[in-house]
């Protein structure tokens, strides 16, 4: 089918560090056409560059994988250049302190970093084009720079079919219509790396909101989500206005979008003003309860400043982008959330650590081949202890320096570190050996001092201690714990796997007659042996407004109770649950292996789950689905043919549970 696309051209940097001393690219302006939209053909683009040099040199390049180029031209005149499929590679006696201007066409059929989804069938109009180039992989669309270390200011404009939005980096200047293709142009003011270069096509509508300071904040979402909108970007404005307060520094960019797309590689990334998310958080209100975009949300838009405005570089130094991010998205959520939760998730990130380091895979945070694990939980870890250890206003202060002395430019670790210390007057060659050099992880020095800040943990901790212990009546000390501890997150703990089986039922019928939705799903998800006084509290968890809660509560009153199948059956047929319909498609699946049911109705419900596996569909409806047929033994012809197809799939984590599961089946 047609597919009208532009493929950005754009970026230019150097593969080897070495060139930057040579070459210093300052403006790409480019113009990509989407008027062949297939995966494997684009046309040819156009492409300008403009760069000075830094030294003598006989010859530049630019990353591009496997393009075709023409009309190549260095100062509007032909130039000698080679295309090794690689890289393309320009010939010249460039002399120091001189600028240059490169132009040319190219043509590219992107395997990696362009993805064109949804246009397998012809009588659909939800195809999208989007790009995730994160790491070394932009130059597979664009000609570009496979490095961070040097930043070009970016002017990009995009041919593409009428009733398509084009979403970009930096401001909209234009949108000019034409009677076949509207042309959109984008405008960036400030450099930055090439990685972070964005495109997104698809149907979207937005909505704008404006900061305190001013800066668009462009919320993009599909036509026939509008009433998920709210839910979705809920408290979006109010983590703005915090962070910008927080980091001191002003938002760096024209404006802010983000724009949901299907079966994108991961949550969410941080291109600059342009962050692009899997549309699996597209909610409505009951899913906000157990599946938000929040921290997410938060996540991407810390990288703004902390990975965007200055940007590591390299791997050794990455706990600057990630380490930061979580940390600033973490102080976003207790703004929102209040301070019980912000302690609770600093105890689950330490017990992830823990469990981290008892399995061997400590590492030090400097270490370009940590664990995501290290370099966001621990680097926030980081972050938090060196707060205490400077003080607050020290660490602020600290943190403005950093963002304003290295804007737009590339950084290590020692150029935050000596801002820390000329802001708070220590030395903290300790604290860096100790905390970001070695490959220890302080567990014991995380949890005192959350048990000094944060009377909820200190209760908690104080409460395994006697449980331990204890040689009196565990029932008084359940019961003391439910009557003194302050939130539900510490609540919930008292119905956690490990101590469900030693709490008395009356203190399970509090915590289902409560009305915390949390406190109830924590009995929900880990009472699996429902006793028959506590039935009737139990089946109301099949009323709470949480997917969650329903889910595990209708598979284990399934299980509990067969005699009531149908009653359970009856009140959940309509549900559908989270974007993976996680709902739905248990109810299916146990209506097929009740006994006693209809046949026409099982087969239709059969057929229903089988659909689920087909290409229309995003790779985690797809993917649950094909876990509930293989547990219940049914994937079929249909099923199978779609597992195949699934192995070939652009998303790698579905792809490689695709493979496992075909080939658990041969």
């Amino acid at each position: 089918m047609n597919r009208i696309f532009f493929i950005l051209c754009f970026c230019v940097n150097f593969l080897l560090a070495q060139q930057t001393d040579y070459v210093d690219f300052k403006e790409v302006k480019s113009v990509l056409f989407f008027n062949q939209m297939k995966v494997d053909s684009t046309v040819f683009n156009s492409y300008e560059i403009k760069f000075d040099i830094l030294k003598e040199t006989d010859s530049v390049y630019l990353d591009a994988v496997d393009m075709k180029f023409m009309n190549v031209a260095l100062n509007e005149a032909s130039i000698s250049y080679k295309n090794d499929g690689k890289k393309l590679i320009i010939y010249n006696e460039f002399e120091a302190s001189r600028s240059y201007k490169l132009n040319f066409l190219f043509f590219a059929a992107p395997k990696k970093a362009m993805y064109f989804v949804g246009w397998e069938d012809s009588s659909t109009s939800s195809g999208q084009v989007w790009t995730q180039g994160q790491g070394k992989y932009t130059s597979h669309w664009m000609p570009s720079i496979d490095d961070m270390n040097d930043k070009i200011e970016f002017d990009l404009s995009f041919a593409a079919p009428k009733g398509y939005q084009v979403i970009s980096n930096g401001k909209m200047v234009s949108k000019r219509e034409t009677p076949l293709y509207n042309l959109w142009e984008y405008d960036m003011q400030k450099p930055m790396s090439s990685y972070l270069v964005a495109l997104a096509i698809g149907k979207f509508d937005k909505k704008v909101e404006y900061s305190k300071s001013g800066i668009p904040l462009e919320m993009y979402y599909y036509p026939e989500d509008s009433m998920k909108f709210e839910p979705t970007y809920r408290h979006t404005k109010q983590m703005f206005d915090f962070l910008e307060d927080e980091i001191g520094v002003p938002f760096p960019w024209q404006n802010y979008k983000q724009v949901p797309v299907k079966d994108f590689l991961y949550a969410g990334m941080e291109n600059t003003s342009a962050t692009i998310f899997a549309d699996s958080f597209v909610i409505d209100s009951i899913a906000f309860v157990d599946k938000n975009y929040v921290n997410v949300n938060a996540h991407e838009l810390a990288h703004q400043w902390f990975g965007d405005l200055v940007t590591e570089t390299s791997g050794t130094h990455h706990w600057l982008q990630e380490g930061f991010a979580t940390y600033y998205a973490l102080l976003a959520e207790r703004n929102i959330f209040g301070d019980a939760y912000y302690y609770w998730r600093l105890y689950e990130y330490a017990q992830e650590l823990l469990e981290q380091e008892k399995a061997g895979g400590n590492t030090s945070l400097l270490d370009p081949k940590s664990s995501s694990i290290t370099f966001y939980k621990k680097g926030a870890w980081v972050l938090y202890m060196l707060r205490e250890r400077v003080g607050n206003n020290a660490f602020k202060k600290a943190v403005k320096n950093y963002l304003e002395k290295y804007q737009y430019k590339n950084v290590e670790t020692d150029n935050f570190i000596s801002e820390v210390e000329k802001a708070s007057g220590l030395d903290l060659s300790e604290f860096v050996e100790v905390w970001l050099e070695d490959e220890k992880y302080l567990y014991e020095d995380c949890i005192n001092t959350l048990k000094k800040n944060s009377k909820d943990i200190s209760e908690l901790l104080e409460l395994d201690q006697e449980f331990m212990l204890s040689s009196h009546s565990l029932d008084y000390s359940f019961n003391r714990y439910w009557e003194q501890a302050t939130s539900y997150e510490i609540k919930s703990h008292l119905f956690s796997k490990d101590a469900i089986s030693l709490v008395h039922d009356s203190i399970i019928r509090k915590a289902l007659n409560s009305k915390d939705i949390k406190i109830r799903q924590a009995v929900a998800q880990n009472l699996y042996k429902i006793p028959l006084e506590l039935k009737i509290e139990y089946e109301s968890l099949l009323d709470d407004k949480s997917y969650i809660t329903i889910e595990v509560a209708l598979f284990n009153l399934w299980k509990n109770f067969p005699q009531e199948r149908q009653k359970y059956f009856d009140k959940t047929k309509n549900i559908q649950g989270f974007s993976n319909k996680n709902i739905r498609m248990l109810w299916l699946a146990l209506n097929i292996i009740s006994p006693d049911f209809e046949d026409k109705k099982i087969r239709e419900y059969y057929q229903e789950l089988t659909n689920y596996t087909s290409p229309e569909y995003g790779f985690e409806v797809r993917q649950n689905a094909f876990q509930y047929l293989n547990q219940i033994q049914a994937c079929g012809e249909v099923c199978k043919g779609n597992l195949e197809q699934a192995t070939k799939h652009h998303n790698w984590r579905f792809s490689k549970f695709a493979k496992e599961l075909l080939k658990s089946k041969q």
